[in-house]
């Protein structure tokens, strides 16, 4: 080879290399700690409803040192939100309820409602960060297991937040009859979504809500199916985390779960059948403390204001 040619190829490789360095240290060192509130508005609140405020959060994957991700959720309590969705993948370490109550104590007194992903109950383990490009993950069956009653105690007890995991329930929040119900972590097939339908025929005869949630942490397509043929008037997920690593003017590379790339972050509408439903899957708070890092990919809450439909 010329040694004009070896020298151009060498200093081809050298803008590479300090490009993928740059992007290493924004990811890794900058934008993992850029946390964003994503807002939307859903008009489908009967004619005539003042407004709903939920605060949608997902995928904290939380460990007892990380401080500022913890001060960060706490502060959310300022925006005031009607209700509290949470879908899942909370712990991030064995101690990691040390730091959810620093985060979440806030938010005592807000109605709530939650599911599992799979890091509520086993911590996260090394593995090839490659492998998480190369289609769904599985389980790791070796995993440590977390304390889940604990967690679920914390959530239940202290919060007054309703378990959703296979189950359906109502809340009132901002004087609406808000009626719920969920699966958990579908993605380690752990959802019974056989159970729903004789469970959702029994809470509506309770009454007439006004506005049907359906919440799950991973989203799969078999779930939101199922959701929107249950009625569900919006669907909430998590565990994408939004790809975590996302390429500007391409999105998401991965989903780790069936769900179309182009809805694996954000606000979008599942369609089924002759129904159209809003599905708002969210990026997430954190990463596993094995992959710490996001790439033009913040990590997020989101509040969704429910209000009355034109």
């Amino acid at each position: 080879m010329p040694f004009s040619s070896s020298r151009a190829a060498l200093t081809s490789l050298g803008v590479v290399g300090a490009v993928g360095a740059a992007a290493a240290v924004w990811g890794i060192g900058i934008e993992r700690y850029l946390f964003t509130v994503r807002r939307h508005q859903l008009p489908i609140l009967p004619r005539g409803s003042g407004p709903l405020r939920i605060l949608h959060l997902s995928d904290a994957h939380m460990a007892p040192w990380q401080h500022r991700k913890q001060q960060w959720i706490a502060a959310l309590a300022e925006l005031e939100p009607d209700l509290i969705v949470n879908t899942g993948d909370n712990m991030g370490h064995a101690d990691g309820l040390r730091g959810l109550r620093s985060a979440f104590d806030p938010l005592r007194g807000i109605p709530g409602v939650f599911v599992h992903g799979s890091n509520d109950h086993t911590a996260p383990s090394p593995r090839n960060p490659i492998k998480y490009f190369m289609g769904p993950s599985h389980s790791v069956h070796t995993a440590e297991p977390l304390d889940t009653e604990a967690l679920d105690r914390y959530f239940t007890d202290e919060l007054g937040w309703l378990d959703l995991n296979n189950a359906v329930g109502s809340v009132q929040a901002a004087g609406l009859r808000v009626d719920t119900f969920g699966v958990s972590d579908a993605h380690r097939g752990w959802d019974r979504l056989e159970v729903l339908p004789d469970l959702v025929e029994d809470l509506r005869d309770g009454g007439a809500a006004s506005v049907t949630l359906g919440v799950t942490h991973a989203p799969y397509r078999r779930v939101l199916d199922e959701f929107t043929d249950l009625g569900a008037d919006a669907i909430l997920g998590g565990h994408t985390h939004g790809g975590q690593v996302r390429i500007p003017g391409v999105g998401a590379l991965v989903a780790n779960c069936d769900i179309p790339l182009r809805q694996a972050r954000g606000l979008s509408e599942w369609r089924r059948g002759a129904r159209t439903v809003p599905l708002n899957v969210s990026a997430g708070l954190g990463h596993s403390i094995y992959a710490p890092v996001r790439f033009a990919c913040r990590p997020e809450a989101s509040v969704l204001t429910l209000t009355a439909a034109p």
